[in-house]
């Protein structure tokens, strides 16, 4: 009954003051739903992120040249040509990796490609026909370049859809050719629409022999990574290993710690790519609580000057038998409501935001991205929430406590 009394005065005396009382909890609606948006655009962009990685398949494995970074100040040490052609060739023995299924040598950049006066700069990609089975991607139109097209060094390209729509519009683009770096390219397919994939745009992107790239793109005699599928995905660990051990002996390299190149599996990639997002998440979301500690602040001066405004108030309440703890708990309850429901809006601001946001991300970027309802956000920013009423509140609610009935009634 005594709950029941305290609740009653405590939503009385809010609605006494109805625009104040918005205006209070704006601060917790603000955080609460900057902790939703965060989270649930976090997670939407870890399954994405994760799912991306996963098409490409279990029994997939990169080698990717230079130390693997440990920090962002070894992102450079990645960049070096460390994987050349006669590593390629010694992973190509079966006595050496006698699990290896296919390998695939991958360069890539960025050039302007022209057709007649029309110009476009995609990303440029070396590889074999095996990136069509990887990527699960093939051409809408045309065809794949060939392995004898790889030995040839052919100036052929396959170019996705916004590279075509850049440089030939409506028109038809197999068998034209194109100009990159001063050379002529004949085009021999071109993509469906397919969006981004496992970090690349499919969209924005020109497909080439991998020697082409390299001898008259690019002019390196390297490789920026190599991709290789195992036979099975039991084999996968075994293959890793026989991996190293080969490039290893290549490079006269003793000591691993010392290794120039580094193996990634997927397992391997997922559980990295899992772990950096969600710190960056929970980073973000952090961060975005702090608002929540603002509007804490902004609660407890409200509800100071709510204690001035109702001196009298509370010197009458006293002086017809309210205790002190009476007088307390309805302050601090008083508090606690305003954060509770600031933080119920905040929950369902959020949600539609990152709703709506989930939806703008598939419908005009072309992304698969899901939205996600986080709990944990939402029972977080509750929590956090409530926190903030009972710690903000109790100075005003204490303060309202302590006040003498005679001075309160004579209060002007």
């Amino acid at each position: 009954m005594i709950l029941k009394h305290t609740l009653e005065t405590a939503f009385a005396g809010l609605q006494t003051h109805k625009s104040r009382s918005l205006l209070t909890i704006l601060g917790i609606v603000i955080g609460v739903a900057a902790i939703m948006i965060v989270m649930s655009l976090g997670r939407g962009a870890q399954n994405l992120i994760l799912a991306q990685i996963q098409s490409i398949g279990s029994k997939t494995i990169a080698v990717i040249p230079g130390r693997q970074p440990s920090g962002p100040t070894d992102v450079l040490s990645t960049f070096t040509d460390s994987l050349k052609e006669r590593d390629l060739q010694l992973l190509q023995r079966t006595e050496n990796v006698p699990h290896l299924s296919q390998i695939m040598p991958i360069v890539f950049g960025a050039e302007v490609t022209a057709y007649g006066n029309d110009t476009y700069r995609p990303t440029i990609l070396g590889v074999t026909p095996f990136f069509s089975d990887i990527y699960n991607i093939y051409p809408e139109q045309g065809q794949i370049f060939t392995d004898d097209d790889v030995k040839s060094y052919s100036q052929v390209v396959i170019i996705g859809s916004k590279v075509k729509k850049e440089l030939f519009g409506d028109e038809n683009a197999i068998g034209e050719k194109i100009k990159i770096k001063g050379r002529n390219f004949k085009v021999v397919g071109v993509l469906p629409q397919k969006g981004q994939l496992s970090f690349l745009n499919f969209d924005e992107i020109a497909i080439m022999p991998y020697t082409t790239a390299q001898q008259y793109i690019f002019g390196i005699k390297y490789f920026n990574r190599l991709v290789i599928q195992a036979d099975d995905e039991a084999t996968v660990p075994q293959t890793a290993y026989d991996i190293a051990a080969t490039l290893r002996n290549a490079h006269n390299i003793s000591d691993p710690a010392k290794d120039d190149f580094f193996i990634q599996t997927q397992a391997q990639a997922l559980e990295t790519v899992g772990n950096i997002t969600n710190v960056i998440t929970l980073f973000l979301a952090a961060v975005a609580a702090i608002s929540l500690i603002v509007g804490g602040i902004g609660i407890m001066n409200i509800m100071l000057v709510s204690v001035t405004e109702r001196t009298k108030e509370i010197g009458l309440r006293k002086a017809l038998g309210a205790t002190n703890k009476n007088i307390l708990s309805q302050f601090l309850v008083e508090a606690m409501i305003l954060t509770a429901l600031g933080g119920l809006i905040g929950i369902a601001t959020g949600t539609a935001i990152s709703f709506g946001a989930s939806f703008l991300l598939t419908y005009f970027l072309n992304l698969a991205w899901l939205f996600s309802f986080p709990v944990s956000a939402a029972l977080l920013g509750i929590g956090v929430a409530a926190a903030v009423g009972l710690i903000f509140g109790i100075y005003p609610a204490y303060h309202a406590s302590r006040l003498s009935p005679t001075e309160a009634l004579r209060y002007e």
